[in-house]
């Protein structure tokens, strides 16, 4: 299959491996920001096969884990409201909040629908005009085109009965506040490739400006995050940061223009609240003034209460690269996917749930 077999090329991965080894001679301490890069190293045994030089972290790249305690809060509290449907991706079903989660509300009776699209939750509206239905939009730069697009076709098609719940968040300033935190030293980033689509590599430049950090937009097959490794490890030995892009068949440095305005027509930016980080200025994604009439936070009244972090959970802490899954108490023996205690081990793309299913950390 082309662009698939290609990237998982045995023997160019060999050489690819060699050629890191034989080059890197300096301490390179790398994260990865997406959760999807963190399952694809997993799922390949990359970790195990770069020189010990090299050291990978997992940060707050999945959109489901970073989700706040309190924003999860609300979209349980509006699936509690008489007469609303609420439609969401499927990861954030299981997601467990302060006290319940959107699952359990569905068994407690709840009107709570997955859905693929934005196109679908749309077509629920259209097929019950006398209920309110709520998307819960979650998701980075990637998503939230595609959310923007579905407010402007349900104004042209007056679909009064929608809206959307905006617990969308945006990278870059994240990740200049875990570089201001200073908790974790890095010298290169595997910067996420299906956002970069979208934003392309210019919001990436103040990274080796003002820290002096290499930065590669990877691809997610094995020989993507090899090559982009090789690439940081080839900027930190020669001392000179910058931002590469090693995922050119689906990144440009300008991005997506439509799909940025697009994003920027319908969405104005706002602080978001991260899970283990915290409220980050600039960090989210709110309606404008002009479509206020489809957001749920401001037509209707709801009471999440105060937020509670599960007992036990260290997610913030993985998010934050601070620790990774093995060192958490509850990781594998109380906390698995059937029985997640924290969102890193409900979502396809949590740390938690890519060590557990591919035995990172057990040797295996």
């Amino acid at each position: 299959m082309k662009f698939i077999e290609e990237y998982r090329d045995a023997e160019l991965g060999k050489k690819l491996i060699a050629r890191i080894h034989q080059r890197s001679t300096k301490p390179a301490r790398l994260m990865e920001f997406c959760g999807g890069h963190t399952v694809s190293i997993a799922k390949h045994g990359i970790r195990q096969l770069l020189p010990p030089t090299v050291t990978m972290l997992s940060g707050p790249g999945c959109p489901v884990c970073v989700t706040a305690s309190a924003d999860l809060d609300k979209a349980i509290a509006l699936a509690r409201l008489p007469g609303v449907i609420i439609t969401t991706f499927g990861d954030m079903i299981k997601v467990p909040a302060s006290r319940s989660s959107l699952q359990q509300v569905k068994a407690e009776g709840g009107d709570i629908r997955i859905v693929y699209s934005t196109l679908d939750a749309l077509k629920i509206a259209q097929e019950n005009p006398s209920k309110s239905v709520v998307f819960i939009g979650i998701g980075f730069e990637t998503t939230a085109p595609t959310v923007a697009a579905s407010i402007l076709q349900a104004q042209q098609q007056k679909i009064d009965n929608y809206y959307v719940l905006s617990l969308h968040k945006i990278c870059p300033p994240v990740v200049k506040a875990l570089l201001d935190s200073g908790e974790v030293k890095l010298d290169g980033i595997v910067c996420p490739g299906h956002v970069s689509a979208i934003i392309g590599s210019h919001p990436y430049e103040f990274i080796p400006r003002d820290y002096g950090i290499a930065c590669v937009i990877s691809g997610f097959e094995p020989l993507d995050i090899l090559q982009c490794v090789d690439m940081l490890v080839a900027q930190i030995e020669s001392g000179q940061p910058t931002v590469e892009i090693a995922y050119k068949r689906g990144v440009k440095p300008e991005g997506n223009k439509i799909a940025l305005e697009l994003m920027d027509r319908v969405f104005e930016v706002c602080d978001g609240n991260w899970r283990g980080i915290g409220t980050v200025p600039g960090s989210g994604l709110r309606l404008r003034k002009k479509y206020q009439r489809y957001d749920a936070e401001r037509n209707f009244e709801f009471y999440p209460g105060e937020p509670v972090e599960p007992k036990g959970c260290i997610c913030g802490d993985i998010l934050r690269a601070v620790k990774t899954p093995p060192d958490c108490k509850l990781f594998r023996k109380v906390c698995n996917p059937e029985h997640p205690v924290g969102p890193c081990m409900v979502s396809s793309e949590g740390s938690c749930a890519a060590y557990y299913q591919y035995g990172e950390g057990y040797g295996r």
